[in-house]
């Protein structure tokens, strides 16, 4: 009997721990019904209750970063496609300005590689 008492502490802790963190690594404007400061001082003065508070009534219900690893300044409003400002590529076929500095820096390589074989001729005949 003492064994299945102790088993049920251990699963109580374990959800006492994982809501804790879970609230203190929460964004402040994704918690629910109440200010985040609130939330901890419940889960972590009221274990049990708290806890389960915490998960049926504060969690947030949808997960604000869609894939990806975060990372310093994502604060999961917008991914990476979607945020505003963000140059959107284009079909460099369609873009006649990215076609014109190509075939410019193309020809560019070809005439320095021709003066190369020109100097490399030219020494060779020395």
């Amino acid at each position: 009997m003492p064994l299945i008492y102790g088993g049920f502490g251990l699963v109580l802790l374990a959800l006492w721990i994982f809501c804790l963190i879970d609230v203190i690594v929460t964004a402040e404007e994704d918690c629910r019904n109440l200010p985040k400061g609130l939330w901890i001082i419940i889960v972590l003065f009221l274990p049990e209750v708290g806890s389960i508070l915490w998960l049926v009534l504060g969690r947030p219900q949808s997960v604000t970063r869609p894939g990806g690893l975060p990372y310093k300044g994502n604060s999961g409003r917008f991914p990476e496609y979607d945020r505003p400002g963000r140059f959107v590529p284009s079909n460099p076929d369609d873009d006649d300005e990215f076609l014109r500095r190509c075939r410019e820096r193309a020809e560019e390589q070809r005439r320095a590689h021709r003066e190369q074989q020109r100097q490399a001729e030219k020494n060779q005949d020395q």
